[in-house]
């Protein structure tokens, strides 16, 4: 009797372990596949070649990338070479990046960017917000841009949370997007959950608009376990609405990794779409083909 019972326990337990590993795998993308879709004249960024895993574009066409990501268990290019912010003019009929000078004072070497976003004052001062992680630990550094020398003056490294209208939070594993709402005393009221079907990274809100964009690697596992012959696709997913009661979720960029590895961001200007990687090439596409 008492080994009947501890079988069954144990085949119970073995039940509960495989639904869980399932679940895993199905968050992971593990078991997906791609069907290819790419918008007419794409081509990638020259000069981005270890990484684009966050891109913000300032209002005149000027995108700040940042580049070199390195974090345990991610695959780099350039694991010895630090991380960067790259400039691209989206105004020029040939998209390149070049790289920020830092001004003196700043620990360049151990420079390791992800996410950043810009704020302009009434001056017209750009300050950029870029999260840092010298050494695997996390910061938050600000910057001035100064354009007419293609450089940053950095001000101050901060542990300070940026604040806006709207918070949209992306829950990768779930595929989630979470949208809050900030009220007037610094709380917060969830407003909506967005089931979007990809494992979103980024998200970039067009100011125009107000669709929200989102990069993402589809097949999350393959980022973990890196392969150059089965390298991780990229996927980009538009939001149309996102506060309405039918929000519009469009598959717009799909790619099994023979063009663009593990996609990050995605956000536009002026119908050009920018698709940002973790640690691989950027990419760009015209929305619109004459």
């Amino acid at each position: 009797m008492a080994k009947a019972v501890l079988l069954a326990v144990l085949m119970a337990l073995l039940a509960v372990l495989a639904y869980r590993l399932l679940d895993l795998c199905n968050k992971l993308g593990v078991f997906r596949e791609l069907d290819p879709i790419e918008p007419a004249n794409c081509h990638l960024i020259k000069g981005i070649e270890y990484g684009s895993e966050d891109i913000t574009i300032l209002p005149e066409g000027l995108a700040l990338v940042s580049s070199g990501l390195k974090y345990p268990l991610l695959h780099s290019f350039a694991p010895d070479q630090p991380g960067q912010i790259l400039l691209v003019d989206l105004n020029k009929p040939v998209l390149t990046a070049v790289e920020l000078k830092i001004s003196r004072g700043f620990d360049v070497e151990s420079f390791n960017p992800h996410g950043l976003s810009t704020y302009i004052d009434e001056d017209g001062t750009v300050y950029v917000f870029v999260v840092n992680h010298p050494q695997h630990t996390s910061t938050v550094n600000i910057f001035k841009f100064e354009e007419e020398h293609n450089s940053l003056i950095h001000l101050k490294t901060i542990r300070h949370k940026l604040l806006h209208r709207y918070i949209f939070i992306a829950e990768t594993l779930a595929h989630d997007i979470h949208i809050m709402e900030i009220n007037p005393n610094n709380t917060l009221t969830p407003v909506k959950t967005l089931h979007v079907g990809t494992a979103a990274d980024n998200l970039e809100v067009d100011p125009e608009t107000g669709d929200v964009w989102i990069g993402s690697c589809p097949i999350v596992s393959k980022l973990f376990f890196y392969s150059p012959e089965n390298p991780p696709g990229s996927e980009v997913t538009r939001i149309e609405n996102i506060l309405s009661k039918d929000p519009k979720v469009t598959q717009v960029y799909v790619n099994n990794g023979s063009v663009l590895q593990g996609a990050s961001v995605a956000t536009v200007y002026e119908e050009k779409l920018l698709i940002g990687t973790v640690f691989h090439k950027a990419l760009y596409c015209e929305l619109h083909s004459s």
